[in-house]
């Protein structure tokens, strides 16, 4: 019968040994599919484009400036924004623009001291 010893203790010894592989086979599977998505991960992250530099935020409704932030800044991540040179950030913050309170745009370019 298919090249399996006839005998009952050696055909658990078998199965024992079987499963023992399907279990180390399963875990370097796992591992494998983990550095699989970590790679895969790194990748997106490599190829996604840098935050802008400047942001200014906009009222949702009306799609007016409200205020400005650092690009990275992640206070006005869920709502409307708009990417903005450095001078015209400096220029909306100038004419009396809000700065963003936690990545402080008005320090970073100078404006406060």
């Amino acid at each position: 019968m298919y090249d399996l010893p006839p005998d009952l203790d050696r055909l658990h010894t078998l199965r024992t040994w079987h499963a023992m592989w399907l279990d180390r086979i399963d875990q370097a599977i796992h591992a494998a599919q983990q550095e699989h998505e970590a790679r895969q991960a790194q990748e997106r992250r490599a190829a996604a484009p840098p935050p802008p530099a400047w942001v200014v935020g906009l009222h949702d409704l009306t799609g007016t400036p409200e205020e400005v932030h650092q690009g990275g800044c992640t206070m006005w991540a869920h709502r409307r924004r708009k990417a903005v040179p450095r001078e015209e950030a400096r220029r909306l913050l100038a004419d009396g623009l809000r700065a963003c309170q936690f990545c402080k745009p008005d320090t970073e370019l100078g404006l406060l001291e």
